[in-house]
């Protein structure tokens, strides 16, 4: 399969991050596969809630400490009947990368926090196959090994 589309590359500070985070959280068509350090930005939160209620499967795997952060939105996004899974250890899972559709990877040091759209922070967006099947590879690794919340 042929790259179709131009990588892109995102920096804050500034909110173009979130511009096009919220983008394709509101493209998505089938899936959206997320692997987070967190989440507490009510903006994309809502982006991911939104892509699940239109029938969007969305997955988030994320770091069990951080649920119990102020702010967090890992609780909301699970009683809104989106699948949750996290690591049981010492380590974190402290991936920050997501899914679109199987086709699409953004990925680098943005949080998605409302704090990150104020810090030197970096996304990087491609629809490389190669990249997307290595990303997608080690989210169905992760899936597997990650405890469910309840």
């Amino acid at each position: 399969m042929e790259q179709t589309r131009a990588d892109e590359a995102y920096f804050s500070p500034g909110e173009s991050i979130l511009r096009k985070l919220r983008g394709l959280l509101g493209s998505a068509r089938s899936s959206v596969d997320l692997c987070l350090f967190t989440v507490s930005d009510d903006r994309l939160t809502q982006g991911i809630i939104e892509a699940h209620q239109r029938g969007v499967t969305v997955r988030l795997i994320t770091d069990n400490d951080k649920r119990h952060d102020e702010g967090s939105d890992i609780a909301s996004i699970a009683r809104a009947g989106i699948q949750v899974r996290m690591d049981e250890g010492e380590e974190h899972m402290h991936h920050k990368f997501a899914l679109f559709d199987a086709e699409c990877l953004a990925t680098g040091s943005y949080n998605w926090t409302r704090g990150a759209t104020t810090n030197f922070e970096n996304l990087l967006v491609t629809w490389s196959p190669v990249a997307v099947g290595m990303f997608s590879e080690e989210f169905e690794a992760l899936w597997k090994r990650m405890k469910r919340l309840h």
